[in-house]
């Protein structure tokens, strides 16, 4: 089933622009007839007072605070930073009771949602094709009128909704469970430094040559008036469209972008069929160009977009799979702009979440379908390649997340394909001293319980500044559907929380009254029939002064109930560094925890982004010394599929730099670079080959890659199935339809019978 909107069931009553209409606010709020069909992040947000979840959004990719309730909601500001206090005007602190410590919930129903916030979600329908009923209906047609996309491809529905009415939606028969959407964040390249004295000149003509083996043997394309193929990139810091390595050629200054959907944007209107952000067409970047020259100011300046950061990512990443100097550099290009937000003021109104990866798909879709119409071609015949060089960390890595389940539905029609940075956590350990990346590496625990009765204690280092973490920490643990587990929670001070079995919870414990801890026990979870626990350390912001998650190693002791496999695997959200300010003469920060060396298993840290089946995941080749990288992410998948498949040059590439006029290059490293690489390559098949489909490119890089020195053609976690082979690719491309008939007929056409043949034995 192609993605479609829900359709609209009548016209309701507008409010404000922006604003909850006012019958949903004061209404009495559902409770939730289906919770267990929620997943655990969404029934911790149920029961977060108001104040606790409005602060959940300056942290939490997936929740905004609506512009009517904005009032009720605790912001720590710059004043209060400096003093250490920070404000509470609407919600009192007592409400946060406490439990006894000996009490563990069996699973009933949760409380009131709070009013006042909205999630994005993926709804999991119980088939692909089941009807969806007007209950169903009418709420996700509301949403759309309030100016909210929803949209369905298959047995997935992907919409924002308000926490009440994920709770009406629970209660749908035709829903199977609703999950939360995951954080987004960008894989952070390395800075890599440049010769002394080279000329814009001299490194854009490096930059072109370390892309020059990938382009051998590949035709020119560059003069065509219609596209062959369209390189659709998903980043972060907008897009250079003025930039030099995105004119049609050297010496005209058009660009080669036909669109940019900035996700924040409120320059120009949203695309057609969405209802947030901007859209640059084509048209506005020209004339940008034009009154630039006229003007003497920039193009980009002229046509702004939410976010120009200078060495801009997406800029970056683009010039690799697309640029003059890139691996297709005849690609009509398209960028979509996903907004990370930098301040809590803009966090606390942004999504910078999976769904929002999944419209930018959409509209990836959708600019194709526009496009072979403008050009009178046939959709057949303008295929497109799309790059991810973004992350998620959470779910089971195993390709059922909501988003994964997204990809692989659009993967399933020809002429299309995706690739995917598998990561950048690799690191185990320092490499220097002060170095700090072993934080953002060390993210995955497994191994295995042998029998009933035995325990694995994993050891969850939370930094914070020394004294506290004033950010929610997530652990989910998956484990096999045949084998049952208990877990119980050690505090830094040697405080054990009662044991959790399967089907019970704790929900916001409060500990020494300045932290809350979550945990949920769950089976046969919807994507995937799996086991999980799910643990959430939070942090308590009080009306007299701010308190953080207890920095030291939190100690998650499980315990095998009935063991029939017994192997189980774990993974932190990740939470990159970042400086919150200051609280009196203590300076806070928001740092990632992470596993202990003894807990940390060095496999399976892929992101799970690029844990779907079609998708493409490439690692980071440190092409000089012929060996990946040790920040390279590596697999395999949690059931065992080979992620990544390929690795490509990922360290100290050169590319476009963005936003900045005097400096034009940048040399960075990272699986970000890489993975355009891979999208410039099956850009490139596509071109020459239309209908491929997508396992079709993921089996003939497979067959094009080579063994680094001193392996064999045996995949490798960290390097999948090695470096590719350039001058290979098209040729398996061209052959792909070419068949020998070893009996070739001799006679007139229908002579012999379909399947006899005459000859020897």
């Amino acid at each position: 089933m192609a993605n479609q909107p829900v359709k609209k069931q009548g016209k309701a009553q507008q409010g404000a622009e922006g604003k909850l209409k006012a019958d949903k606010t004061s209404a009495p709020t559902p409770r939730l007839d289906n919770e267990l069909s929620a997943s655990p992040k969404l029934r911790l947000v149920a029961n977060g007072s108001r104040t606790v979840n409005g602060l959940r959004c300056v942290r939490d990719a997936t929740m905004v605070v609506t512009d009517d309730d904005e009032r009720d909601f605790v912001l720590i500001t710059e004043e209060s930073r400096s003093t250490g206090y920070a404000q509470v005007e609407s919600v009192s602190e007592a409400a946060e009771v406490d439990v006894a410590l000996d009490r563990v919930k069996e699973r009933g129903q949760l409380s009131s949602f709070a009013t006042g916030i909205r999630t994005n979600v993926f709804v999991r329908l119980r088939s692909a094709k089941v009807e969806i009923e007007p209950t169903l209906a009418k709420i996700l047609s509301e949403a759309q009128q309030d100016g909210k996309n929803v949209f369905r491809r298959e047995d997935v529905v992907t919409a924002e909704l308000s926490l009440d009415d994920v709770s009406r939606v629970l209660a749908c028969p035709e829903v199977a469970g609703v999950e939360a959407s995951e954080r987004v964040t960008f894989h952070q390249p390395l800075r890599g430094q440049l010769r002394t004295g080279e000329s814009n000149a001299d490194l854009a003509a490096r930059a072109n040559g370390q892309r020059q083996r990938a382009r051998a043997g590949w035709p020119e394309h560059r003069r065509r008036r219609k596209p062959k193929v369209l390189v659709g990139i998903i980043d972060v810091g907008g897009f250079d469209f003025a930039h030099r390595d995105f004119w049609r050629s050297e010496s005209t200054r058009r660009t080669r972008f036909s669109s940019i959907w900035d996700q924040q944007g409120v320059f120009r209107d949203p695309p057609e069929g969405f209802s947030y952000g901007s859209e640059i067409r084509k048209e506005h970047m020209l004339q940008a160009v034009e009154d630039a020259q006229r003007v003497g100011l920039r193009a980009t300046e002229i046509e702004p977009q939410s976010l120009m950061m200078v060495e801009s990512h997406a800029t970056h990443v683009a010039s690799i799979a697309g640029g003059l100097s890139g691996v297709c550099p005849h690609a009509e290009l398209v960028g979509v702009s996903i907004h990370l937000p930098t301040e809590d003021e803009d966090r606390r109104r942004s999504f910078y979440d999976s769904t929002r990866i999944a419209d930018a798909v959409e509209y990836l879709l959708k600019v194709r379908e526009r496009r072979a119409q403008e050009l009178d071609v046939a959709l057949a015949d303008l295929p497109l390649a799309i790059n991810i060089s973004l992350g998620t960390n959470g779910h089971a890595h195993d390709g059922s997340s909501g988003v994964n389940r997204w990809l692989d539905h659009v993967l399933s029609e020809p002429g299309l394909s995706v690739t995917v940075a598998a990561g950048n956590a690799g690191q185990q350990g320092p490499t220097e001293p002060g170095d700090l990346g072993y934080m953002v590496g060390r993210i995955h625990t497994g191994g295995r319980i042998q029998a009933e009765g035995l325990t694995r204690d994993l050891q969850w280092v939370v930094p914070g500044d020394g004294q506290g973490d004033f950010s929610e920490n997530e652990l989910e643990i998956w484990y096999e559907a045949q084998d049952l587990f208990s877990v119980r929670i050690r505090t830094p001070d040697g405080t054990w929380l009662p044991e959790v079995g399967p089907g019970q919870f704790i929900e916001n414990k409060m500990i020494n009254g300045s932290m809350f801890v979550s945990v949920y026990s769950d089976r046969f979870a919807v994507s995937n029939g799996a086991n999980r626990i799910a643990i959430f350390l939070s942090p308590f912001f009080s009306a007299t002064r701010p308190t953080g998650v207890a920095a030291g190693t939190w100690t998650v002791r499980l315990k095998g109930l009935e063991v029939r496999d017994g192997r189980y695997h774990g993974w932190i959200e990740r939470d990159d560094p970042r400086p919150l300010g200051r609280a009196g003469r203590r300076e806070l920060w928001a740092l990632p925890s992470f596993f202990s060396a003894g807990t940390n298993v060095d496999e399976s840290s892929v992101s799970s982004l690029a844990c779907g089946h079609n998708v493409i995941a490439v690692a980071n080749l440190d092409e000089e010394r012929s060996k990946i990288s040790i920040t390279s992410s590596q697999g395999p998948t949690r059931d065992g599929r080979q992620k990544p498949e390929v690795c490509a040059a990922g360290t100290d590439i050169l590319a476009a730099s963005g936003f900045d006029a005097d400096k034009q290059w940048v040399a960075m490293s990272g699986t970000s670079m890489a993975s355009p690489l891979v999208c410039g390559l099956t850009a490139q098949m596509l071109s020459e080959q239309p209908d491929l489909t997508a396992p079709q490119v993921q089996g003939i890089l497979r067959r094009c890659a080579e063994p680094l020195p001193g392996s064999d053609f045996q995949w490798r976690n960290d390097a999948g199935f090695g470096p590719l082979a350039f001058d290979r690719i098209r040729a398996e491309v061209l052959a792909l339809n070419r068949m020998e008939d070893l009996f070739p007929r001799t006679g007139p056409p229908g002579s012999q019978p379909l399947g006899q043949h005459t000859g020897e034995g």
